[in-house]
This record gives structure tokens, C-alpha cells and sequence, in this order.
């Protein structure tokens, strides 16, 4: 049951939501390839509200759509202003800065950047916004670009482990896939296609034309 908003809440708390579903579309296009968009909608969130979530889901959408520079920027300014912030300082400083290095293909910065957070990442807050495991999939993003497939595959895994802290996130289902990709690294076909055979079907009635879809169907088809 879906709840109606107050229909006379103040403007700012308007701002505020309607930031946090820019940036929560920027990091989800972000994730399945959709760079161009995953900018413009990181960029209109920036623009309607400057709260700690929506500027740090910003942040690693722009670094994972390669600006660098402004995902950068917003880190400091979080770093600045959330000096004690274990969230900010555990989980998304982390992220921010592995997404950034990944893109530019440093792998050893990534894994580096993503240590801080090894101690928290399963841990859980009071905020709305599910983001627990997005250190774990970066790090098994990374690992997988640096050819470490059994151990990305352990970070993958850990997400299906975990589908009371996942619940609807993107990197649910795109687990399924990454694993697939790490049991393709390793040789293991059989296992690789039933993962991506999970992948596919949970992405059934998924647009065609999403880059990540396409991709995946095309890595699947090579495993036949």
C-alpha cells in the first residue's frame, strides 16, 4: 500500500526526496551502463539538494561514469563535513574513491581505497537508503579486472548471502552475473551458465536495449 505524501510539507523536505530519486536512478544507470544518463541524473540531484546520501550516491555514480574529478570533489567535501560519520567515513568515502580508481583501471588504489570499509560493510544503519554492500560489489568489480576471480567470486557471493540487507538493490541481481563472469575467469563453464542463466531469467522483462543485459546475453552465448 502505497502512503500520500503530506500534501503541505515543506518545499525543502520536496527537494530533499526528490534528490535522493535522482541519485538513487544516477547510481542504478551508473551500474547497468547507462553512463550518459547516470550523469545528467547525478548533476540533477546535485542540483536540487547537498544532504550527505544524495551527494554520496551522486558521487559514485560519477565516478563509476568516469568524472572523476567532481566524484573527487564531493568525497572531500563529505570527508570535511562528516569527519565522525561512520557511514560517510566506513562505507561511502570507500566507494566514492574505489569507483573513481576503477574506472581509470587502477586496480591496486581501488582495493586499497575499499579497506577502510572491510570492518563495516555488512554492518547496518537507521538510514533508508540500502547501500550496505556497495563496497563488497566494488571490490569484486575490481578484483575481477585484476584476473582474481575465485576471490571477486567470495564477494559476490557474500551479496547472495545477504538479501535482507540487499532487498531491491540493482547489485541483487547483477551478482548473479559477476559471479558468472568470475566462474568464466576460472574455467568453471557449468557454473557460469547457471549463473547467468539466474541473472537472465531475473532480468526476463528487462528493456533489451540495456547495456549490461545486452552484454550479459552475449557472454552467455559463447558459453553454449
Amino acid at each position: 500500500m502505497s502512503i500520500e505524501p503530506e500534501k503541505n510539507a515543506p518545499k525543502s523536505d520536496e527537494k530533499e526526496a526528490a534528490a535522493g530519486y535522482e541519485a538513487e536512478a544516477a547510481l542504478r544507470e551508473a551500474l547497468v551502463g547507462n553512463m550518459i544518463l547516470a550523469k545528467q541524473q547525478a548533476h540533477a540531484a546535485l542540483a536540487l539538494a547537498s544532504g550527505r546520501d544524495e551527494r554520496a550516491m551522486s558521487a559514485v555514480a560519477l565516478g563509476m561514469a568516469g568524472e572523476s574529478e567532481q566524484a573527487l570533489q564531493l568525497a572531500d567535501d563529505l570527508n570535511k563535513r562528516f569527519t565522525e560519520d561512520t557511514v560517510v567515513q566506513f562505507n561511502y568515502l570507500p566507494t566514492i574513491r574505489a569507483a573513481v580508481a576503477l574506472h581509470a583501471k587502477d586496480i591496486r588504489n581501488a582495493l586499497d581505497a575499499l579497506s577502510p570499509a572491510a570492518h563495516y560493510e555488512l554492518g547496518t544503519s537507521s538510514q533508508n537508503f540500502n547501500f550496505y554492500l556497495y563496497p563488497i560489489y566494488v571490490r569484486g568489480e575490481a578484483l575481477l579486472a585484476g584476473d582474481q576471480a575465485a576471490s571477486a567470486a567470495t564477494e559476490f557471493q557474500k551479496i547472495l548471502d545477504h538479501p535482507g540487507l540487499v532487498l531491491n538493490e540493482p547489485i541483487g541481481a547483477l551478482a548473479h552475473l559477476e559471479l558468472g563472469r568470475a566462474y568464466t575467469l576460472q574455467g568453471d563453464t557449468a557454473k557460469a551458465r547457471a549463473k547467468y542463466q539466474e541473472f537472465l531469467t531475473l532480468w526476463k522483462d528487462a528493456d533489451a536495449d540495456i547495456p549490461i543485459l545486452k552484454q550479459a546475453k552475449a557472454e552467455y552465448e559463447k558459453l553454449q
